[in-house]
Order: structure tokens, then C-alpha cells, then sequence
């Protein structure tokens, strides 16, 4: 995500095209009525980069780049097609890449789900003075939600990633179909093979693992 927002916002000029895209997004979104108009609404931001030392920085920083996603998106064709320097160039279609991915915007979407619930721990615990029983409350309650996700919140998540690559096209894979990863079947060569599902791979592999995790 880094490498994305690092090619995005390397030059005042990318930075002004990338404002100027989310203005153009916003106008359009406006006249098909896709959004709501108001005071405080639709304002326009730039991509935030994550901390070393504040959490609360890489919440912001994936929820800026689900917001500009199609900006963002845009002013990465524009430097692959017109960067001064072929790794300027490079870098653009590397991130264009990346950012077509399934993958990488279902992991987007998943840390996004899940730093939503453990945001307020981060920043309650990264206060200077420290309330240990609030600290205790909110460890407990952090974990019960994040287990409501883990038991109740796939179906809702797989809905809204589709809702959003069908929204920026991108492709959607059938999660019936097997799963095939290359290092893992390298590293399988001379064992017996197991097939998993797309289904699998997202669910388990990903959606539970990093739940599991956080827990």
C-alpha cells in the first residue's frame, strides 16, 4: 500500500492530478446521485501515509486509499503513460497492478473491517496517562466484536468487496473455482496435493487468519 501511495504522491503534480480527479469523481457521482451533498460531505483529501508509531495512522491511511481508490487509480495511468524516468514509469505500473487485484482489494477491505474495531484500543492505549480499567473494558469489548466479525461478518464483507470491484471493474473470481498458488505447489511438488476452493483461500486464509491474529 505504501508503494502505491509513494508513486501517487512523489510529485506536486500528481498530488494536483489526483485532487482534480476526486473533484471530477465527486461531480459525477453527484449527477447520477450515487452520493449525499452537504455541508462537511465530500471533501476533498490526499492519501495519508502510515506511522512506525501510531496505529491509528494505518486506519486512516487504508481508508484514504479505499476513498481516492478511483483517483488514485487514474493519476497511475497518467504517470505510466507520461513519468519522465522509466522507474517513475515502472513504479506506475506496478501499483496500476496491484490495485486491479481481487487480492489486494479483499486484504484492503478485511484490515479495514478489523482496525475499525481495534482503532479506539490504539489510540486509548497510546494516550500519556493510562486508565488501566477503561484499557481492560476495551480489550474485552474490542475481542467480542472482533469475534462477531469473525462468526457473522463474512457474507457482509464479501458483498461489499464485490460492490466495489464492480464498481472500479475489476474482476471478480469464481469462489468455486480452485485456488492455485505457485509457491505452494512448489513447495508441495513430491507430496500429495490438496485442492482448495477461492472460496478457501479468502475465507480461511485470509478473512480467519487475520481475525485469528488479531485475537
Amino acid at each position: 500500500m505504501v508503494f502505491i501511495i509513494n508513486a501517487v504522491t512523489s510529485s506536486s503534480k500528481w498530488h494536483d492530478e489526483l485532487q482534480a480527479n476526486q473533484i471530477a469523481e465527486i461531480e459525477h457521482l453527484k449527477e447520477i446521485e450515487e452520493i449525499q451533498t452537504g455541508k462537511g460531505l465530500n471533501q476533498i483529501g490526499t492519501l495519508q501515509r502510515p506511522g512506525d508509531t501510531r496505529w491509528s495512522s494505518h486506519f486512516t491511511a487504508i481508508c484514504s486509499l479505499i476513498r481516492m481508490y478511483g483517483a488514485t487509480r487514474s493519476v497511475l495511468i497518467d504517470v505510466d503513460a507520461q513519468g519522465i524516468t522509466f522507474s517513475q514509469r515502472g513504479d506506475a505500473l506496478s501499483s496500476i497492478k496491484m490495485l486491479m487485484s481481487y487480492e489486494f482489494v479483499f486484504i484492503l477491505h478485511v484490515v479495514k473491517e478489523i482496525m475499525a474495531i481495534t482503532d479506539l484500543l490504539c489510540r486509548a492505549l497510546q494516550q500519556k496517562s493510562q486508565d488501566i480499567l477503561n484499557a481492560m473494558h476495551l480489550v474485552s469489548t474490542r475481542k467480542m466484536l472482533i469475534q462477531k466479525l469473525r462468526s457473522d461478518g463474512w457474507e457482509s464483507l464479501l458483498e461489499n468487496v464485490r460492490s466495489f470491484c464492480e464498481r472500479h471493474t475489476i474482476l471478480i473470481p469464481d469462489m468455486n473455482a480452485p485456488y492455485f498458488d505457485v509457491l505452494k505447489s512448489l513447495r508441495r511438488q513430491g507430496k500429495q496435493k490438496q485442492m482448495v476452493t477461492m472460496e478457501h483461500h479468502y475465507r480461511v486464509e485470509i478473512f480467519t487468519a487475520a481475525i485469528d491474529q488479531q485475537l
